[in-house]
């Protein structure tokens, strides 16, 4: 992971701007072995007599396409006037590497034994073998650099069969593009101009598409979808360079960002044509300031620039973290509706409590949800098929409820007269496009 400097540390935890530089990724350590899906109906189903569908191979047959992905939620349908909006939670993984550790596998069986769907923003270069790492050619960075390391062999392995059962058990991949560059030298991402994004998702998109020849295997089954229809959202490094790459994904046909830094758990809005679906600001148990909703803003509040701290800190650093995703749940579900975005890293710092708080959050949120709660817990993907098909009225009048502000006279009667938000709707889509023009 990139070490957090003082200078990074200024103003952490003040808000927003203090966790920009802080949304890093970290390093992937361990050794474990998963099983992946196989998609099958199982020894019990009897055969259909009729021939079963076939994968089309696409390019050098590293992935292929295999009809209508499976376990996808119903169609979805506008809300009603009076209806409650459904509190929708996204978890995703930044990097989406699986190095041994089993925590893929582990948020994977999670998701499965609650009927949850997740995105995973796989890094492009986690299939591409070290010893073609010169295949890479990062804008304003030596051919071949990463900030992030390139996997051994066995580690490609495992994260192709991740990846692979991901996809089959109706989890989206995004992307976290490539070589993660950071910081403000001329290489980061943050000063990469709209031409220069455009290669850099062309290039991991095509790790993705050519890992059978970039890697000589022919031995296993092909990725079963095709990335080209796949790909409509990713989440940059660091929350940086969102400005330029928003024309680039508008012309590409993306449909949403995650890359905003410091957003707020309110009712979204598009930019650039774009949703724009930030991490977002949630209450610190035991701290005046709150938190961006992901597990390395945790760390860098918690320990400072070490991810092996003392381990008498880890049961309360844990209860913490846990406490954060849980109160910014509630806080939305029990007030506005917002959604909730929750992003994290495989990773194992200090101890692997924050993989074990995520857990925690996770399964208080499931609970809810099992208990009869209208909570869906879905993909970006899937949350922003359910955006589309909303009235703009409504949406607009979502966004007028602010941070933990419940609709006056209960949901009931909010929006029943949503025509006289219909205003509202353009008006703050119109600011959003400005906003982002201007930038």
């Amino acid at each position: 992971m990139r070490t957090l400097t003082r200078r990074g540390m200024l103003g952490l935890g003040a808000g927003a701007a203090a966790a920009v530089s802080l949304a890093g990724c970290g390093g992937l350590t361990g050794s474990d072995d998963a099983s992946h899906a196989s998609g099958s109906t199982g020894s019990g189903a009897k055969p259909s007599g009729r021939p079963k569908p076939t994968a089309r191979p696409l390019g050098d047959g590293s992935t292929a396409y295999t009809g209508k992905q499976p376990h996808q939620p119903d169609e979805p349908v506008p809300l009603e006037p009076g209806q409650t909006p459904p509190q929708f939670v996204v978890f995703s993984w930044d990097g989406a590497g699986e190095v041994g550790n089993g925590l893929f596998p582990r948020f994977l069986d999670l998701a499965k034994e609650h009927g949850a769907s997740m995105t995973f923003f796989l890094s492009g270069l986690y299939l591409l073998p070290e010893s073609k790492k010169r295949l890479y050619n990062p804008p304003n960075n030596p051919r071949g650099a990463s900030d992030i390391g390139y996997l051994t062999d066995e580690h490609i392995k495992d994260t192709l069969k991740n990846v692979r059962r991901a996809w089959l058990e109706g989890h989206e991949i995004g992307t976290h593009f490539n070589g993660h560059f950071c910081g403000e030298t001329h290489g980061s991402v943050a000063h990469w101009t709209p031409g220069q994004w455009r290669s850099e998702i062309e290039q991991a998109k095509s790790f993705v598409k050519q890992w059978r020849t970039h890697t000589g295997w022919t031995d296993l089954p092909a990725l079963p979808f095709d990335y080209d229809k796949e790909l409509v959202g990713g989440r940059t490094p660091c929350l940086l360079g969102q400005d330029n790459l928003l024309p680039t994904a508008r012309e590409l046909g993306w449909r949403y960002d995650a890359s905003s830094p410091g957003g707020r758990q309110v009712w979204p809005v598009k930019r650039q044509g774009l949703w724009d679906l930030p991490l977002q600001q949630i209450p610190f148990p035991g701290r005046r300031f709150e938190v961006l909703s992901m597990d390395y803003n945790m760390l860098a509040n918690q320990s400072i620039n070490s991810t092996k701290a003392p381990a008498h800190n880890y049961p309360g650093w844990r209860q913490q973290s846990a406490q954060a995703y849980i109160q910014g749940f509630k806080r939305a579900y029990e007030t506005n509706r917002a959604p909730f975005f929750v992003g994290n890293h495989f990773e194992q710092w200090n101890g692997g409590i924050y993989m074990d708080a995520v857990e925690e959050a996770f399964r208080y949120i499931a609970r809810e949800k099992e208990k009869g709660a209208d909570v869906r817990l879905v993909s970006f993907r899937q949350f922003v098929d359910w955006l589309d098909v909303q009235k703009p009225e409504v949406l607009a009048g979502l966004r007028t409820l602010e941070v933990g502000q419940r609709p006056a006279g209960g949901w009931k009667e909010f929006l029943k007269d949503a025509k006289r938000s219909e205003g509202a709707a353009t008006g703050a889509e119109e600011t959003a496009e400005r906003a982002g023009q201007a930038a």
